[in-house]
């Protein structure tokens, strides 16, 4: 899973009745990225927890592992402050996703973390709050996810030869404030510099159709490749690599 955005939790839901939750990657602590955090990670310490017949007490289940959960260094007081805004009086190890139901990992920019056959690297890109985007690479294919971003060179070579690229197109025009986002344009000169197999397009201002396709319009005018727009429960194929960075 990548980021937790508000509603990712219930589209989550639907998929977590017949698989478990593999890992969660973070990245970076705004709200539009980290809203659905908890709820995952109460979802997830579910899955470890039983009721004893007897007491009725919840109890551990040691042998479900705990989730893999990657987030930014010094997440751990931010996620701490999450939990607590919400307790559970009832069942105190309801209040415990954070240390119980998730195994949290602080990554650093540059990390690069094997996981069950999946590579993952973790580049800083451009962003107000510390953003890393990701590579994720498994048999063969290869997906790049942006987080938040502005222009920055780390993007092209994270990105490079990868099979799909998953990037931000928040805005209509580039940004010069250094705030850090991209446009459907700025997307598509990535895209195309850094030589990837296909585009997706995510991180909308709006969900109107007219202005969806304007953007895959834009982007279209800089790369020549497929370009979708991500859209709730439909699935897009991770594409194959195309080429492994040196």
């Amino acid at each position: 899973m990548l980021d937790a955005g508000p509603g990712t939790a219930l589209e989550l839901s639907r998929h977590l009745a017949s698989d478990r939750l593999t890992a969660v990657f973070i990245s970076h602590h705004h709200s539009d990225h980290i809203l659905d955090l908890l709820a995952v990670g109460k979802t997830v310490l579910t899955d470890r927890l039983h009721r004893d017949a007897e007491s009725g007490e919840l109890m551990l289940d040691e042998d479900v592992p705990r989730v893999p959960l990657f987030v930014p260094e010094g997440s751990r007081p931010i996620l701490r402050s999450l939990a607590a805004l919400f307790p559970v009086t009832t069942h105190p190890l309801l209040d415990e996703a954070f240390e119980l139901g998730f195994d949290v990992h602080e990554y650093e920019p540059g990390e690069r973390v094997d996981l069950d056959g999946v590579s993952l690297r973790f580049e800083l890109l451009q962003h107000v709050a510390a953003n890393c985007g990701v590579r994720v690479e498994a048999e063969g294919t290869s997906l790049v996810y942006t987080g938040d971003t502005g222009l920055t060179d780390a993007l092209p070579r994270l990105a490079e030869g990868a099979g799909t690229l998953l990037s931000e197109s928040t805005l209509r025009e580039t940004d010069t404030t250094g705030h850090g986002h991209l446009s459907s344009q700025d997307a598509g000169r990535i895209a195309r510099d850094a030589g990837v197999g296909e585009l997706v397009l995510t991180h909308f201002m709006t969900t109107a159709p007219e202005e969806l396709e304007w953007h895959r319009d834009r982007a279209a005018a800089e790369f020549t490749g497929p370009i979708s727009l991500a859209q709730p429960g439909v699935p897009i194929p991770v594409a194959p690599t195309r080429k492994v960075p040196a």
